[in-house]
């Protein structure tokens, strides 16, 4: 009997070829940094670009000629921006981009800074941080809310919704009980049941889930808009005047210099986003459940054949994540502002884009709600210090800054694999 032989075949690695995500990286960097010295470096004055560490003009601060700090951060950019396209280990891919993109901001902020007016040519730190975690609160929550959902499975495109029913929930029930906590508790309720309506058309009835999040979001601007006009227009007063939570200072921890006043001196909004996200990473990098919802959200099939109630606990996740994004909407309305119609304006969306931004993790999703915040509150300082930049570029910056992130700097993710797929039991 004969044998035909078969010839190995070599397996050789694909060639990425020159232009790795790395390299192509480094080229934009570099270009940034090759602008910002040129461009950055001849609109910056001599004035001294001041970077007080308090909340106005006096203290202490950080001080460098305009012009020479243009041109200096815009030079590291693009060393970092040459670095990656030399081609570092991948190892050091994050730290020289961040480097990179912390220095171009710097250069940003010099020649703003000091072609400032008068008296207007510094910029409070503490303010900036401050106002960065405040504008990021939502955003956390609502990620969170996301990471929640589609680490089991199911795509949470409603978070814009839950956050708006959240918000306009905590100022009418808080209004007419003349309640924080009443208002607190029906905000969180408010949310969980847009994520109820969710959960059972997406699970139990296998809607498309990115469709059902799109409704689900028009609904709640429909509803809320209908019951503002009805009630909060006709007597604002009485359910439209919530109580607001008042600023909690934790002794000692206030008064570290910069971060004190700006984390240690906040609402409860602020100390519960913080601690959520360390507890649900804990929790779903370390329990039982949290082993559970990662793989209900990989590989429902193999979860549900060792006894893990698949169906079950998509249903109780996404209704805590309403619960969870429910409390970020109060955080507009039982901290800051009276409700109007579709205050949210999009912030829902951003959420989702620092979910995916921070990779489904959520302390990712934290520094990414944190970037977006900062792009927020660098737009209403340049504002005010009265920037050359048109007022219509400012307001799209943070919209801008979360094209930049999704698109160019997050680089290839995976969401879980079975995120967006219904499940039916065999």
């Amino acid at each position: 009997m004969s044998t035909t032989a078969v010839p190995e075949v070599a397996v050789t690695a694909v060639d990425e070829g020159f232009w790795t995500r790395v390299r192509k990286t480094g080229a934009v960097l570099l270009g940034l940094g090759v602008l910002a010295t040129v461009l950055f470096g001849a609109l910056a004055t001599g004035q001294q670009a001041r970077f007080t560490l308090s909340e106005t003009e006096g203290g202490a601060a950080l001080e460098i000629n305009g012009t020479v700090g243009a041109i200096l951060f815009g030079i590291i950019a693009a060393a970092a921006g040459a670095a990656l396209l030399a081609g570092v280990p991948k190892r050091w891919f994050t730290l020289v981009l961040g480097v990179g993109l912390v220095a171009f901001v710097l250069s940003f902020l010099c020649w703003q800074v000091s072609a400032a007016p008068e008296g207007r040519n510094f910029m409070p730190l503490v303010n900036i941080v401050r106002g960065t975690f405040i504008l990021a609160l939502p955003l956390i929550f609502g990620a969170l809310a996301g990471v929640l959902c589609e680490r089991s499975g199911v795509v949470n495109v409603a978070i814009e919704g839950q956050l708006l029913m959240g918000a306009f929930s905590g100022a009418l029930f808080g209004s007419i009980s003349g309640s924080v906590w009443v208002g607190l508790v029906a905000a969180a309720i408010g949310g969980a049941l847009i994520s109820l309506l969710l959960a059972v058309f997406a699970i139990r009835y296998l809607v498309d889930q990115v469709v059902m999040g799109i409704v689900l979001n028009l609904l709640a601007v429909g509803v809320t808009g209908f019951l503002y006009e009805r009630l909060m227009q006709t007597d604002a007063t009485k359910y439209n005047s919530a109580p607001r939570f008042s600023n909690w200072e934790i002794p000692l921890l206030k008064d570290i210099p910069l971060i004190g006043p700006a984390l240690f001196r906040g609402n409860i909004f602020l100390y519960v986003g913080l601690l959520l996200v360390l507890v649900v990473h804990i929790a779903l990098f370390r329990t039982r459940w949290g082993l559970r919802t990662r793989s209900v959200g990989e590989h429902p099939t193999a979860a549900d054949t060792l006894g893990v109630k698949v169906l079950r606990l998509r249903y109780r996740n996404v209704i805590m994540a309403g619960l969870v994004a429910g409390v970020g909407g109060a955080s507009y309305t039982l901290a800051l502002y009276s409700f109007t119609k579709n205050m949210i304006g999009g912030k829902g969306f951003i959420a989702l884009a620092a979910l995916i931004f921070g990779r489904w993790s959520p302390t990712g999703a934290l520094l990414a709600a944190l970037f977006f915040g900062f792009a927020d509150q660098l737009a209403t300082y340049l504002g005010a210090i009265g920037s050359s930049i048109p007022s219509q570029f400012l307001a799209m910056l943070p919209y801008l800054a979360t094209i930049l992130a999704v698109a160019g700097l997050v680089g290839k993710v995976r969401a879980p694999a079975a995120d967006g797929k219904p499940y039916i039991k065999g």
